[in-house]
């Protein structure tokens, strides 16, 4: 498909803290390429608000290859957009129109506090892992592991599981702004191997009790979670993780 350009009007969230009432604010951004990235759309509209003058659009990214989960807006009532399977920072122009109007806003919950426009706090997700997202034993050199056998129907679902960039579009996208993917897709990876079996009871019940401490809501099954995630968690992992939290419930002496 050859390049081309775009005329587009933006419709971005500008806010200049969680404790500032935020708005959206309308800019024209003229001559987009449609082979520039949606970050890189928004690079050239910073470029020129600079120009003028004025505040540049606060957004998070890093790597811009799809790996950190850094990136993310809403866009048009899409977490990351609406192709599936894509972070923002893959969305490319091509997938819009000339003369489009696109809404561009922050992630929308209680536990990720905006730190200006479009910029959020995630660090609950990383305490989230602190509360009981890793192994404390020790795992050896690589001959050890390779040592542990691990049917390759189980290795293939921890990876799965494993994928998950920890961007937050699930709990953008859930209604009740639940963290039950993330938590899900965290235990599922260690659940199902043995280096994470000793500690499996301490996981479940820690990470959950932390979710509801930190002001996630609960998982409903809407789904939209599994649709909207770029890495395509399925939410079996969720059903994992009530499980792992019912055995650890009903087996272990965790308080």
């Amino acid at each position: 498909m050859s390049s081309r350009t775009i005329n587009l009007t933006l419709k971005v969230w500008r806010q200049k803290s969680s404790k500032d009432r935020g708005k959206f604010e309308t800019y024209e951004a003229k001559q987009i390429s449609t082979d520039m990235s949606f970050l890189e759309m928004l690079d050239v509209v910073n470029e020129h608000l600079t120009l003028e003058g004025n505040e540049p659009i606060a957004f998070d990214h890093d790597c811009r290859e799809g790996i950190c989960g850094m990136c993310g807006t809403v866009v048009n009532g899409r977490a990351h957009g609406r192709e599936r399977g894509t972070t923002l920072c893959q969305l490319h122009m091509r997938h819009f129109s000339d003369g489009d109007a696109i809404a561009i806003e922050p992630w929308r919950a209680r536990a990720f506090p905006v730190i200006r426009d479009l910029a959020v706090d995630r660090g609950a997700f990383d305490q989230l892992i602190q509360a009981g997202g890793y192994v404390s034993v020790n795992t050896g050199g690589a001959q050890d592991a390779n040592n542990i056998l691990v049917p390759q129907e189980v290795a293939e679902k921890a990876m799965d599981a494993a994928a998950c960039i920890g961007c937050g579009a699930c709990v953008a996208s859930c209604p009740n702004a639940s963290a039950m993917l993330f938590v899900g897709a965290k235990v599922s990876q260690l659940a199902l191997l043995p280096q994470g079996k000793p500690e499996a009871a301490q996981r479940a019940i820690s990470m959950i009790r932390k979710m509801d401490e930190l002001g996630f809501g609960n998982c409903t099954n809407e789904t939209e979670c599994e649709a909207e995630c770029p890495k395509e968690i399925s939410i079996s992992n969720i059903a994992r993780l009530n499980r792992e939290y019912l055995k650890a419930g009903l087996f272990s002496t965790v308080e």
